[in-house]
C-alpha cells in the first residue's frame, strides 16, 4: 500500500499541541449530554461518553472552530486555540426552541440502544467525498458496500452492492418516504443528480436493521435526511471540471431562521459527463427546495426535489476478451456470433471502452419530481407526532435502434411490393423504438414517538405508512424503414400496474438496568399489487397477489464500561417478487415470496483518550448469518422468448464478520478509518439449467447440474476500505482512500471462468480551505481516481451454454470497465 507510507511522511510537520477537554450538558438543568457530537474545523473529532465528557488530546497550535451538536438543542461553535498546556471548555447547550421536522425520520433510525449494525454519515463527511458522483460513490468507504458505474466514472448509471445485496433489497428512504421503484423494488440514484448537496445525513444499516416504510431491507437501508433547519442565512457554489469532459456546477442557498418562524433553502445543479465508456454521456439537471414554519411545538415544512436525466445508454458492458485485451478470443467471439461490417470493427477498434450501440439517439431520458409535506406537533413533554404526505411522479422512455426486427413483433401486417406476379414480401425492418414509464406513487407516513420527561430509560414509537403506485407501461415506434400500415408513434403494447403497501410498526427500547437494555420492534405489512394488459413480447401479463408479512425484531444491549458494549438481535424479514418474477415467467409458474433471518451480534467500543499512542480510537466488531428461505437467484433457467428467470431457492445463507477502526494519532495528527468484511455466501442446494443448441440457436436440450454450496453470485468474500487523512498546513487536508475486493462470480455456479477478478484502487484526495476577507469560505479540492492506474471491470453478467452435443461449453462474459486514472477538481465558495 505505497499511499499510507506517502501519507505519513505529509504527517511530519510539527506544531505546538496540546489538549483540549471538556463537559456537554443541558443549558437548563446542567444535566450531561452522552453521545453529542464535536467537530474540529469540520471534520469529526470525537462523541462525549455517559457523562457527557470529551477529550481531544492533541489540538494544533493556530485558531480553530469547535462545534458541538446534539438533536434537540441548538448547536454551540466555540472558537480554541492550539497550546502546548491543557484547556479546559464547559458547552452548555440550550434546548431548541422550534422541532426539527425529525420526527418521522427518527423513527426510522437505528441507535445504540437497538443492538443493530449501522453507519451515520454526517454532512460534513458526505460535503468532503462529494464532487458530483453517484451517492452509492459517497458510500463506497462504509463497511461492505461494492459500488460500480455503467459509464466507468461514478457519474450516471451507478450500482451499490451491500454484503453482496443488490439494491433492489436495499431500504431506502429519503425524510422517511420511500425511494425505491414499487414494482422493481430499484432505487435509481441518477433520477436524484446532486442530492447528495443537499442531505443533512445519512444512515446506513446493514442487514434487517429496524422497521421502516416502504419496500423489505434484504441487506440494508439508506436513511436519508435531507437539509435541517439552518438558523444563519448562506449561499454557496460548488463548480466542478474533470476527466472526460465532466462538469458540475451548484448553486445552493438559505434563509437562515426569519422572523424566528421562517426557513427557505434551494439548489440548482447540473452535472454533465462524456463518461469512460465510449458516447456513455449523461446529462443531469436537478433542483431541491424547502419551506418551513416553525415555533416552540409545531413545524410544517415543504420540500420538494427534481431531477431530470438523459443518459447514453452503456448497460450491456463489453466482451471480456476486450477488457483484457485479449485479440484472439474476441475474434472468436466476433466468428461466432456473425458480426460484420461496422459492428465487427467498432468492436476490434474501441478497446476496453467498446460500447455496443452506435446510433446517436440510445439514450435514456427520464425524470422525476418529488414533493413532500412534512408535519411535526410536540404533544406535551414527553410525546410528538410526525406525519409526512408525499406525491412523486415519474415519467419517460429509453430509445432503442432494432436492426431488422419482425413486423409482427409489434402488431404490423408484412409490407408487399409491387405487383402480382413480381411482389415482394417484407417481414423484417429497421427501426427505432421508445419504451415508456409513467407513474405515479403517493401515500402517507406517520410516527409517534414517546420519551418520558426527565427519564430516559424508555422510548418507544408507532409509526407506519400507506403508500400506492400506478403506472403505466407502453411502447412506441417512432421511426421505420418499412412502416406498414403503422401509425405515428405506433403503440405495440401497453399494461398498467397498481400496487398498495401498507404497514405498521411498534418499537421501543428499555433500559432495565444501568448497564442492560432491550429492543423490540413489530411490524405488520400488506402488500396488494396487480398488473393489466400485453408485455413487450405480447404476452398477456395480467396478474394479482396480495401478501401479508410479519416482522418482528428484538435485541439486548450490554454496556461492558464506559465507551463499551455488547449487543445482539434477531430480525425476520420478507419480500414479495418483484415486477419481472410475475411478467416473465408463464402464469402456473408463479415465484413465492423470500423469507430471512438475520442474526448480529457485536462489539462497540470507543476510548477518549490515548491509547498506545493514539490521541482517540473507535470500532466496532459485528458478526451476521443471514438466513434466506425461498431466496429468488438465477439458475441459468431461461422463458420461451429467451429471458433470464429468476428461481426460488429453498435455503440459502450469508455469515461473515465486518470489523471497523477510526483513530486519531495525536502526535501527526493523521486520522484512520478502516473496514474489513470477511464473508462466506452460499445456496445449499440448487439445480443449474444448461441449454443445448444448435447451430440455429434452437433448444435441443435441457441439462439440469445439481449443485451444492455454491458461492452466490456477485457476493465477494473479502470486502476493504481504508481512508487515512492528515493536514499538511494548516487548511490543507490530503486523504488516500484504498479500496479492495475479491472475486465475485457472475453466476451461481462459482465457476472463476465466468467471475469477476480481485481487484484494489486507491484514490487521491486534497482539499485546502482558506477564510478570506471577501468571502465566508473559500475551498479548493482535488479528487485523482484510481491512483495507480488500475485496469478492472466491478459488475458484468455471462450468458452461453453448449453448441451441438458433446462440445465444449461456451462462456460469453460482458464486464463493466472502471475508469483508468482520473481526476476531478472543485472550487467551492460559501458567502
Amino acid at each position: 500500500m505505497p499511499g499510507a507510507a506517502f501519507l505519513l511522511l505529509l504527517g511530519h510537520a510539527a506544531w505546538a499541541q496540546g489538549p483540549v477537554s471538556g463537559t456537554i450538558t443541558d443549558g437548563r438543568n446542567g444535566q450531561a449530554l452522552p453521545g453529542a457530537t464535536i467537530t474540529l474545523d469540520g471534520a469529526p473529532a470525537g462523541v462525549a461518553d455517559a457523562s457527557g465528557a470529551f477529550s481531544l488530546p492533541a489540538v494544533p497550535a493556530g485558531a480553530h472552530e469547535l462545534r458541538v451538536t446534539f438533536i434537540g438543542y441548538q448547536a454551540s461553535t466555540r472558537r480554541v486555540l492550539g497550546q502546548a498546556a491543557p484547556q479546559q471548555v464547559g458547552v452548555a447547550l440550550p434546548p431548541a426552541d422550534v422541532l426539527t421536522g425529525e420526527a418521522v425520520v427518527t423513527a426510522t433510525r437505528a441507535n445504540e440502544r437497538t443492538a443493530t449494525a449501522y453507519t451515520n454519515l454526517s454532512r460534513e463527511e458526505l460535503q468532503k467525498r462529494n464532487f458530483g458522483q453517484d451517492i452509492p460513490y459517497l458510500l463506497d468507504q462504509t463497511p461492505s458496500v461494492v459500488v460500480s458505474s455503467d459509464a466507468g466514472a461514478g457519474v450516471g448509471y451507478t450500482g451499490i452492492r451491500i454484503r453482496g445485496v443488490d439494491v433492489t433489497g436495499i431500504n431506502v428512504t429519503i425524510n422517511g418516504v420511500p425511494l425505491n421503484d414499487a414494482e422493481s423494488h430499484g432505487a435509481f440514484f441518477v433520477n436524484t443528480p446532486d442530492l447528495a448537496s443537499s442531505i443533512q445525513d445519512i444512515q446506513v444499516q446493514r442487514g434487517v436493521g429496524t422497521s421502516t416504510n416502504g419496500g423489505a431491507a434484504f441487506g440494508a437501508s439508506l436513511n436519508i435526511r435531507t437539509l435541517s433547519v439552518n438558523r444563519d442565512p448562506y449561499a454557496e457554489t460548488q463548480n466542478t471540471y474533470g476527466s472526460f469532459n465532466t462538469w458540475r456546477n451548484t448553486v445552493s442557498f438559505g434563509s437562515g431562521l426569519v422572523g424566528g418562524k421562517y426557513t427557505f433553502d434551494g439548489r440548482l445543479s447540473r452535472i454533465s459527463s462524456d463518461g469512460y465508456i465510449d458516447r456513455a454521456s449523461s446529462d443531469l439537471k436537478s433542483y431541491y427546495f424547502a419551506a418551513g414554519y416553525q415555533q416552540k411545538n409545531t413545524m410544517l415544512k415543504f420540500v420538494t426535489f427534481s431531477g431530470r436525466e438523459k443518459t447514453y445508454q452503456a448497460w450491456d458492458g463489453a466482451p471480456e476478451a476486450l477488457v483484457n485485451g485479449d485479440a484472439a478470443a474476441l475474434e472468436k467471439y466476433i466468428a461466432f456470433n456473425y458480426i460484420e461490417g461496422a459492428d465487427a470493427e467498432n468492436l476490434r477498434r474501441a478497446g476496453r471502452r467498446y460500447n455496443v450501440y452506435t446510433y446517436d439517439n440510445q439514450v435514456d431520458n427520464y425524470q422525476q419530481n418529488h414533493y413532500q409535506l412534512h408535519f411535526s406537533q410536540g404533544l406535551g413533554q414527553s410525546w410528538n407526532l410526525g406525519v409526512a404526505l408525499h406525491l412523486t411522479r415519474g415519467f419517460g422512455y429509453y430509445e432503442q435502434f432494432r436492426a431488422d426486427n419482425k413486423l409482427a413483433n409489434y402488431g404490423l401486417p408484412p409490407v408487399v411490393v409491387g405487383t402480382a406476379p413480381n411482389t415482394v414480401t417484407i417481414s423484417r425492418t429497421d427501426l427505432i423504438r421508445r419504451k415508456w414509464l409513467d407513474n405515479y406513487f403517493y401515500g402517507a407516513t406517520y410516527a409517534l414517538n414517546y420519551q418520558p420527561h426527565g427519564d430516559d430509560r424508555l422510548s418507544a414509537t408507532l409509526g407506519g405508512g400507506w403508500n400506492r403506485y400506478a403506472g403505466d407501461h407502453y411502447g412506441e415506434v417512432i421511426w421505420a424503414r418499412y412502416a406498414s400500415t403503422s401509425s405515428i408513434r405506433q403503440r405495440y403494447y401497453f399494461n398498467e400496474a397498481e400496487k398498495t403497501d401498507f404497514n405498521v410498526f411498534a418499537k421501543a427500547t428499555y433500559q432495565v438496568a444501568p448497564r442492560v437494555g432491550l429492543f423490540a420492534d413489530l411490524q405488520l405489512r400488506t402488500i396488494d399489487y396487480q398488473i393489466k394488459g400485453v408485455d413487450d413480447d405480447k404476452r398477456d401479463v395480467t396478474t394479482r397477489a396480495s401478501y401479508t408479512f410479519f416482522n418482528p425484531k428484538a435485541g439486548l444491549t450490554f454496556t461492558v464500561a464506559d465507551g463499551q458494549q455488547l449487543y445482539s438481535s434477531f430480525a425476520v424479514g420478507h419480500r414479495e417478487p418483484v415486477r419481472s418474477d410475475f411478467t416473465d415467467r408463464p402464469a402456473d409458474d408463479r415465484a413465492r415470496a423470500e423469507r430471512l433471518h438475520d442474526v448480529e451480534a457485536g462489539y462497540r467500543f470507543r476510548f477518549a483518550r490515548p491509547v498506545a499512542g493514539l490521541s482517540a480510537v473507535r470500532g466496532e466488531v459485528n458478526y451476521f448469518y443471514m438466513n434466506y428461505r425461498n431466496q429468488l437467484v438465477a439458475t441459468g433457467q431461461l422463458n420461451d422468448v429467451g429471458t433470464a428467470l429468476r428461481t426460488n431457492i429453498p435455503s440459502s445463507y450469508r455469515t461473515g464478520v465486518e470489523l471497523t477502526v477510526a483513530a486519531v494519532l495525536g502526535a501527526e495528527r493523521l486520522s484512520l478509518n478502516s473496514t474489513l468484511t470477511l464473508s462466506r455466501n452460499r445456496l445449499r442446494r440448487f439445480q443449474e439449467t444448461i441449454y443445448v443448441y444448435d447451430q440455429d440457436y434452437n433448444v435441443l436440450e435441457t441439462q439440469l447440474v445439481e449443485r451444492s454450496n455454491s458461492a452466490i453470485s456477485y457476493s465477494p468474500s473479502v470486502v476493504s476500505a481504508t481512508t487515512a487523512e492528515t493536514q499538511v498546513l494548516k487548511g490543507l487536508r490530503v486523504a488516500l482512500l484504498y479500496k479492495t475486493v475479491s472475486r465475485q462470480y457472475l453466476d451461481n455456479s462459482a465457476s472463476a471462468a465466468r467471475s469477476l477478478k480481485p481487484y484494489q484502487v486507491a484514490d487521491l484526495r486534497l482539499r485546502y480551505s482558506v477564510q478570506p476577507s471577501f468571502v465566508r469560505e473559500l475551498e479548493f479540492s482535488v479528487l485523482v481516481g484510481n491512483l495507480f492506474n488500475q485496469r478492472y471491470a466491478a459488475a458484468g453478467y455471462t450468458y452461453g451454454g453448449l453448441y451441438q452435443l458433446g462440445e465444449e461449453r461456451l462462456v460469453f462474459n460482458f464486464l463493466s470497465p472502471q475508469a483508468t486514472r482520473n481526476f476531478l477538481a472543485t472550487v467551492g465558495i460559501k458567502f
